[in-house]
């Protein structure tokens, strides 16, 4: 059974579907944790279905490779096989990235190498593009730039806000996360060579 540590920032939408996810028998992975870098409303996911939690608070270190020390250190209590990235809106610290990678999964709502960085709805919508997507890739140092999992296009309608278009994105990421969390649990999908 892969044991999956969440990281979130937000409501946690994502994180809910991977949870109700979990709890059928045949899915292949579970989540022994959930963790944020602030108080985010999706941790009362985790309290709904009985799931561990920790907060490590941003703003309450001096730096970012500060604050890396404290969320590694709260990974190890958990020994994930894997980490995913639910809607974290800060850049991993190099140390976590170097213990865990490749093995550190987060989904973006924009079809990379299009759209990269914490604005793909917005930015897609500005570049008047017609049709966007979702992606899952593993997590490196840069922004968006790791190797891609999976990806769906969405199409851009006419008169589509940023709110709009993104309430049509999410399912699309929730059913890839899924899709790709179950992969990677049942060996379909190879982190360590991912093309």
């Amino acid at each position: 059974m892969l044991r999956v540590v969440v990281l979130i920032s937000g409501g946690g939408s994502n994180l809910r579907a991977l949870l109700e996810a979990a709890q059928h028998p045949e899915y292949p992975a579970r989540v022994v944790a959930v963790g944020a870098d602030r108080q985010a409303d999706g941790l009362g996911h985790a309290e709904a279905f009985g799931i561990p939690s920790f907060v490590v608070p941003f703003t309450s270190f001096a730096s970012r490779e500060a604050w890396g020390d404290e969320l590694l250190a709260q990974l190890r209590e958990w020994e994930p096989d894997l980490v995913v990235l639910s809607g974290l809106m800060k850049l991993l610290p190099r140390q976590v990235v170097a213990e865990y990678g490749p093995a550190i999964i987060n989904t973006h709502p924009a079809y990379l190498p299009e759209f990269p960085g914490a604005h793909g709805v917005r930015d897609a919508l500005a570049a008047g593009a017609t049709v966007t997507g979702a992606s899952v890739i593993v997590v490196d140092d840069g922004i968006d730039t790791g190797p891609i999992l999976a990806q769906r296009r969405v199409p851009i309608d006419p008169g589509d806000t940023e709110s709009t278009l993104h309430d049509r994105i999410k399912p699309v990421e929730r059913e890839l996360l899924i899709e790709t969390v179950r992969g990677i649990a049942d060996g379909t999908i190879d982190l360590k060579d991912p093309a």
